[in-house]
């Protein structure tokens, strides 16, 4: 499986590696009826490329290149990044589940602002 996108995005979703995407595998867009109900943003691991273009342009550092390269405690996104597919309404609440139960099991690394949640994780 290709990039991941990790809890920083959660209640986030800026969409900065929306826009550098040559591929547009990263959903729900903007631009997509899902956006306002989705909590974070995921990569669709088929129409993904691999090339490394969001990473750099996520400003909370939310994307790892591979599913081995997130940590531990957030490996559970890797699976809501695996299912969630834009439209179909089962897979989209299946990955949304992933994400409440993760937010649930974490509420002190939640309650850290996004753009620091990253470096807070080696805390917790």
């Amino acid at each position: 499986m290709p990039f991941i996108i990790t809890d920083p995005c959660i209640d986030t979703k800026d969409t900065a590696c929306v826009d550098v995407c040559p591929v547009d595998c990263i959903h729900p867009r903007k631009d997509e009826p899902e956006f306002a109900s989705t909590r974070m943003l995921y990569i669709h691991p088929e129409e993904c490329i691999d090339c490394g273009a969001c990473v750099p342009a996520c400003p909370v550092a939310a994307i790892y290149e591979s599913a081995d390269a997130v940590p531990s405690h957030q490996r559970d996104l890797v699976e809501a990044n695996a299912v969630y597919r834009n439209g179909d309404a089962s897979a989209m609440a299946k990955a949304e589940g992933i994400v409440k139960s993760h937010v649930d099991a974490h509420p002190d690394i939640m309650a850290v602002p996004a753009e620091e949640r990253q470096a807070a994780h080696a805390k917790f």
